[in-house]
């Protein structure tokens, strides 16, 4: 029994119709691939384009760019959906000629499309006309060669030369002579990770800030072009997220790769799968929590230590289901690797232990953060960002529904078994540092409903009928050209895939869309008129993982 919904083709035909009629001549073809509709148009109609959708047809959420080079052609895709209903799917494909891959830019249109298209320039080599500020993103600016782009020489000799940081500001002429150039990174722990800012100063209020990116950059969608389908691919997805939410990234790829081969899920296995991912997001929210207490009140020895604690506890239960404790590798397509441990009374006992144990310790946690008013004088009212920018940057997951954004695809484009299950989506009205902060203690009270509920339907289950995996081919080799973008609600956001096949067992293109790589695009937003205090307690809000963001 599939769980994916299904689309009906009377609405596939009403949108094909609404874009013929809507878009007119900028229209080169219209297909359809597995999760949507493909519309092809002109590169000089991107931001026409691009601005009908979002403001007629309402595709107000540009989820994706991937760029991809063919042997006659480049091409741009941009996924987009709708913030409303986000089973609403369309892919605008953007062809450019082999000789002068140059097309409109769609950052005009949405505020995303900056990084996505420095990225697509950075790695594949495709330009894009009207962008405010298109150079190298993951790579350093002398890097010769695009490494996606299949002229790329893997032996040429790199020289990265060392350049000393100018303002930022100096550049365009915005300094007004009073400014200071701040370094925040790349090595601190304010940081999350290999991450450099670069922070423009009047005085003490920030002026402005530059996410410098790419220090960790490994090219983790070339490697997963180099692994087959059936087996090599999914212990990567792991490695995007080491804050403990690799089952949830192990399922976006299981989603994608389902979908593509078109594979069917056992029930027992779907219900299996929900449990296993929602303690992964506990123990990734358990971790933004500490650390977050950690960056901006310095509580170390309390909040910190409580999180490390109850994050061992998680550990333990995964450690029995899994075999890991961190790089899981327990998802497979069509199902999990094995069942749950023997004895299964003993693990359901642990698994009770902790769901029952969990509300007085979040009582715990709001105690030492949420009331405390330190906390609340240096989160409140800082970070501010409101849901019209979230949107035109991309955001997704607990940074949106801070910012009083009701998305979440776990219900609004239902997978595995959440559609059969009672729990609620978390939503903050503020837009601040602050309710960022609530939605993820307030999520992992809704993961331990989730849980409690999979536990009482594993224990019912009849032997005969847990079944942990479908019928998979030992090879799978989906058909030339077929294209699919899915993706889930990861801890930290809409984590997506963008898949074309080749006809044979390893893809042709693998593209990762990380929640965290459009989430820190808003930082800026977010940091600008406040003061460097309120910079960190911003960047510590977003959750941002490093190994999502390079990748």
């Amino acid at each position: 029994m599939s769980l994916e919904p299904q689309r009906s083709p009377p609405r596939t035909a009403s949108l094909r119709e609404r874009l013929s009629r809507h878009l007119g001549d900028a229209i080169l073809d219209i297909d359809h691939h597995v999760h949507a509709l493909e519309v092809t148009i002109r590169p000089d109609a991107v931001q026409a384009v691009l601005s009908t959708l979002r403001d007629e047809l309402g595709f107000d959420h540009l989820s994706c760019v991937t760029a991809q080079e063919y042997e006659d052609r480049y091409e741009s895709i941009y996924h987009l959906k709708s913030y409303d209903d986000p089973s609403r799917e369309l892919s605008v494909a953007v062809p450019t000629s082999k000789d002068d891959p140059v097309s409109q830019s769609a950052e005009p249109v949405f505020r995303t499309a900056d990084w996505h298209e420095r990225e697509a320039y950075d790695l594949v080599g495709i330009r894009y006309e009207d962008h405010p500020d298109l150079r190298r993103i993951l790579l350093p600016e002398t890097w010769q060669g695009h490494p996606l782009s299949r002229e790329y020489d893997q032996r040429r000799p790199q020289i990265v030369t060392y350049d000393e940081n100018a303002n930022p500001l100096q550049r365009d002429g915005r300094s007004g002579g009073n400014t200071m150039l701040l370094n925040i990174g790349p090595h601190h722990p304010a940081t999350h990770g290999v991450m450099h800012l670069q922070v423009a100063l009047d005085g003490e209020q920030v002026v402005d800030v530059e996410p410098d990116i790419g220090y960790i950059h490994r090219c983790e969608e070339q490697q997963c072009q180099q692994g087959t389908y059936r087996h090599q691919i999914m212990p990567y997805p792991d490695r995007w997220d080491w804050g403990g939410a690799g089952l949830l990234n192990e399922w976006a790829y299981a989603r994608t790769a389902e979908a593509l081969a078109d594979i069917d899920v056992p029930e027992y296995a779907q219900v299996v799968r929900t449990m296993a991912a929602e303690f992964s997001r506990i123990l990734s929210h358990m971790l933004a929590v500490g650390a977050y207490a950690l960056d901006v009140i310095g509580d170390f020895t309390a909040t910190f230590q409580y999180a490390l604690r109850d994050r061992e506890l998680v550990q333990n239960v995964l450690e029995d289901l899994t075999g890991q404790r961190l790089m899981f590798n327990y998802f497979r397509l069509g199902g999990v690797v094995w069942d749950l441990p023997e004895p299964r009374e003993e693990f359901f006992e642990k698994v009770r232990t902790f769901v029952d144990g969990l509300p007085e310790k979040l009582e715990e946690y709001h105690d030492l953060l949420t009331a405390n008013e330190i906390m609340q004088a240096r989160t409140v009212d800082t970070g501010v960002l409101p849901p019209d920018i979230a949107k035109s940057y991309g955001v997704t997951g607990p940074v949106a529904r801070g910012s009083g954004i009701d998305y979440d695809l776990r219900r609004d484009d239902p997978y595995g078994y959440y559609d059969e299950l009672d729990w609620n989506v978390v939503v903050e009205e503020e837009c601040d540092n602050f309710s960022r902060l609530l939605v993820r203690l307030r999520e992992v009270e809704e993961s331990a409903k989730i849980i409690d509920q999979c536990v009482d339907l594993l224990e019912d289950w009849p032997e005969d009928e847990r079944n942990i995996q479908a019928n998979v081919p030992r090879t799978i080799k989906p058909d030339p050209d077929t294209e699919v973008y899915r993706a889930v609600e990861a801890a930290k956001g809409e984590l997506g895939i963008y898949i074309r096949a080749d006809g044979t067992d390893k893809p042709a293109r693998f593209k990762i869309r990380g929640p965290s790589f459009s989430n820190l695009q808003a930082l800026p937003e977010m940091a600008r008129g406040e003061l460097v205090p309120d910079l960190i307690a911003a960047l510590g809000s977003l959750d941002t993982i490093m190994g999502e963001v390079d990748r």
